[in-house]
């Protein structure tokens, strides 16, 4: 757990089955451990649901009033936040226009709303893997050299 990290906290995290397949995010609440959102699965990649938690989150908070911090370990999608842009390469086709929609509604509300919740990089090799994590992450097989 971070040392400087304020106690109230909220992670966000997105798991992607395949890249691009089935994807999802959701916000923890640091302190308490409890989900505060959950959205998905839907066609997409890790990359954008990163990217769209933490938007979810900006917009959940400024909604409840909270300048709470939010972390991510996810630098593309913290760059994409404050760019206010989703660089995605994912094909816009049907299967994922639906996504495009929420993608491009994320966007709008990141270029008409300030924050001051600050978005900070969870440091997963200090701290061990973020609370909003899916817990999916296969074990890399060891190999073995000669």
């Amino acid at each position: 757990m971070p040392d400087n990290h304020t106690n109230e906290a909220l992670c966000v995290d997105a798991a992607c089955s395949g890249n691009p397949g089935q994807m999802e995010y959701r916000g923890v609440h640091i302190p308490s451990g409890r989900q505060i959102f959950h959205y998905g699965p839907i066609y997409g990649t890790n990359n954008i649901g990163e990217f769209l938690a933490i938007v979810h989150a900006l917009a959940l908070l400024k909604q409840r009033g909270s300048d709470m911090t939010i972390y991510s370990d996810s630098y593309t999608a913290r760059t994409w936040v404050r760019k206010k842009h989703c660089k995605t390469n994912l094909e816009r086709n049907a299967k994922t226009e639906q996504l495009y929609q929420i993608i491009a509604r994320a966007e709008q509300w990141l270029r008409n709303n300030d924050y001051k919740n600050p978005i900070l990089t969870w440091q997963t090799d200090q701290w061990g893997e973020i609370p909003a994590d899916f817990g999916r992450k296969g074990t890399k097989p060891k190999t073995t050299h000669p």
